[in-house]
């Protein structure tokens, strides 16, 4: 028989580790802002405007990440904003959605086109 004492102490771990968890469930899905500060970023939007460039051939130049969010849900997906140089030299800004596999850092770009 367990002492009262052990019981207790098992609830406890217990309850701590579901209110742990509930929150990052409740998070799965929904959009986070990012740090496009960070250099892996900001190597993705360069990723996307040169996977976009293969596709298209259009000759835009990345310039940097101006913005941009994450969305966790089996996938990574994330919302860019990209500042990029068009095919005519001049400053532009893009839309990219992309996502990444998370165990096979396979990425793939969904869309990129014009910021709104």
């Amino acid at each position: 028989m367990k002492s009262p004492t052990m019981s207790g102490l098992l609830f406890a771990i217990a309850l701590i580790a579901i209110s742990v968890a509930i929150p990052t469930m409740a998070d799965l899905g929904e959009w986070h802002p990012i740090d496009i500060n960070d250099p892996d970023i900001q190597e993705l939007g360069r990723w996307a405007v040169a996977e976009h460039v293969k596709q298209a051939k259009d000759g835009i130049k990345f310039n940097k990440l101006v913005n941009g969010k994450q969305q966790v849900s089996g996938v990574v997906s994330f919302d860019f904003i990209i500042d990029a140089w068009n095919s005519d030299g001049k400053d532009a800004k893009y839309e990219a959605l992309l996502y990444l596999r998370d165990w096979r850092d396979k990425r793939t770009l969904l869309s990129f086109k014009p910021a709104k």
